[in-house]
Formats: structure tokens, sequence, C-alpha cells
């Protein structure tokens, strides 16, 4: 049996399930609430399916409801991106922008790139998420975000992988620490030192984890953090050392507020890839961006020689 799809019921659907709730659907799409709900039981009932689970915090899509708006979210995608193909007809005055990054590169590296967007195209609507490499994968495939900043490859054949640059880590101590006074520092007397960490599960946590794994090293947490800003600020108190990305600190350690431990057999790079997905067509705004973003790759300090010991 072939079911036939009204586009308006679709976009009820979509509103509904992106926004979690019947009354801001509906405010979104500027009708009444009473008359989102009428058409979102007129499509269960054409479908024979619920679609939506009702509680008293807002709706939640059941399996079915998930499907469709999953198909929803890509068709209404394509719509979007048809507009912007017709938008170039008129250049670069108008148009939009979506951007997905992992946490480091979109606090560190793309407010450069979207302050020099703005100043170059100022008609170009900008928008930015920041998530993990799975979300970003789900959002590049459902057609919510152009493209995605990420400091882990998207292993699939549905993505074009780029490396855009090489994130150099660097291990950090408060000003005036006995570490931050020799020409080099071996990792183990790095590791004798309190660390201040990131959550279990981040991207850097785990990169710096496997590098002192493979030497047969540990740290002692004295501290775990969430967010890079609060280990910055932990390290220049005084509670311990830490390890993170050249682009977080590279101003606090130019004014003197953290010191750099040179450690001499630790080499720790990660790449940051840029994604999108293969065979989308490329927007003008998008390809505007690409390049004032390698513009912005290229002005990241370059990673550094290994200390000699």
């Amino acid at each position: 049996m072939t079911l036939t799809l009204n586009l308006n019921h679709l976009a009820i659907l979509h509103a509904v399930a992106e926004e979690c709730s019947v009354s801001r659907a509906a405010e979104r799409l500027g009708v009444s609430q009473p008359a989102v709900s009428k058409q979102l039981k007129l499509l269960e009932r054409s479908l024979g399916s619920r679609l939506f689970d009702r509680t008293p915090r807002g709706v939640t899509p059941t399996a079915a409801g998930e499907l469709l708006a999953g198909y929803a979210r890509r068709l209404f995608a394509l719509v979007h991106e048809a507009g912007e193909a017709m938008a170039e007809l008129h250049g670069l005055a108008r148009g939009s922008l979506a951007v997905g990054a992992s946490t480091t590169i979109g606090i560190y590296l793309l407010p450069d790139a979207f302050v020099k967007l703005r100043q170059c195209f100022p008609g170009i609507a900008a928008r930015m998420e920041i998530a993990g490499s799975d979300a970003l994968q789900a959002r590049l495939m459902a057609r919510s975000i152009d493209l995605a900043i990420t400091d882990g490859e998207i292993d699939d054949d549905a993505f074009e992988n780029e490396v855009l640059l090489q994130d150099d880590m660097v291990a950090i101590a408060p000003p005036g620490h006995p570490l931050t006074k020799r020409r080099s520092v071996p990792a183990a007397d790095l590791c004798r030192e309190p660390f201040v960490v990131r959550e279990t599960g981040s991207g850097t946590q785990s990169l710096v984890e496997r590098a002192l794994a493979r030497r047969g090293l540990t740290v002692r947490p004295a501290l775990t953090l969430g967010s890079t800003e609060a280990i910055k600020r932990a390290v220049a108190a005084g509670v311990g050392v830490a390890v993170v990305s050249r682009m977080a600190v590279a101003g606090e350690i130019l004014g003197g507020k953290l010191a750099e431990v040179r450690v001499s057999d630790l080499p720790l790079r990660r790449p940051v890839y840029l994604v999108r997905s293969r065979g989308r067509h490329q927007s003008r705004a998008v390809v505007a961006f690409t390049k004032l973003l390698r513009d912005c790759a290229s002005s990241v300090p370059p990673p550094r020689n290994r200390p000699k010991t």
C-alpha cells in the first residue's frame, strides 16, 4: 500500500519534532495550537500510527514519529538548499550558513572566521552549533548543518575529510612553577605533578591518556572539570598542571597568565578536520566561509618542534 503524504502535514510534524512542543511549533508556524493538534491527529489517523507521546512537559516522537521526522528533516533541508541556490543568483548579498564544530574549535578558532565573514558578507546569516563528532555526523546527514570542523575524523564514505590544521597540545602550569624554569621536562616528571583534567570521554583527555599509556605513565587527577576555560583558571590558581590545545592558551601564555612546560618526550598533535557531505552542492556562502576558515587556520601558530633535552 502506498501512502500519500501531505506536505503541510509534514511541515507540522517537522516543527513539532524540532520544538518538542505543540505550542512552540504553532508559534513557529504562525498558526494556532488547536490547528496544529488537529492536523497531527489527521496525519496519525491517515497513517494508522501514533507519532508522538504526549506528556505534561511536551511531546516526544514515537518510533514511527522519529522515522517520519527524519525524512521530513531531509526534505525541508533540501527545500532550504534549493532556496539558497536560487538566492545565489543575486550573489553573496544574502544567504545563510550553518556550521558545526567540536568545543575547542568552536570556541577558539571559528569566531575569527565568523567575524571575517560578517565583515566581508554582512548579508549572510551564520549559525554555529557545538557538539561531538557523532552528533555532527548526524546533523550533516540530516543536512541541518552545511559543514563541520572537528578534531575527530568522520569515517564514513558519505563524507569528505580535509585536514584543516594540526592542533598542537601543550602542557601548562602557573607562572613561576619549577617545571616552567627548565629547558625541557620528561613526561615522567610532568606526571608526578597533580593534574587538572577534562572529564573522561572528552577528545583531549582521551588523546593525553593514550599517549601517556604508551609510555607506561598515568597522571594524578587533582581536579576534573568540564571545560578548557575552567581548566585554565584552575591551573592559573595553582591547583595543578594540565595539557590543553595551544589555540586555547596562546593568549594567556603570551600575557604571562599561564606558562608552558616544555615536555621533551610527549609530542601531542591532533589533526583538525573540515568535513563535508560528499556530492552535496556547496553554496557560495559555504565556499566563501571555507576560504576564510583556511585563512584563519593558516594564522594559527604551527606546532613546535620537540625540545632537545
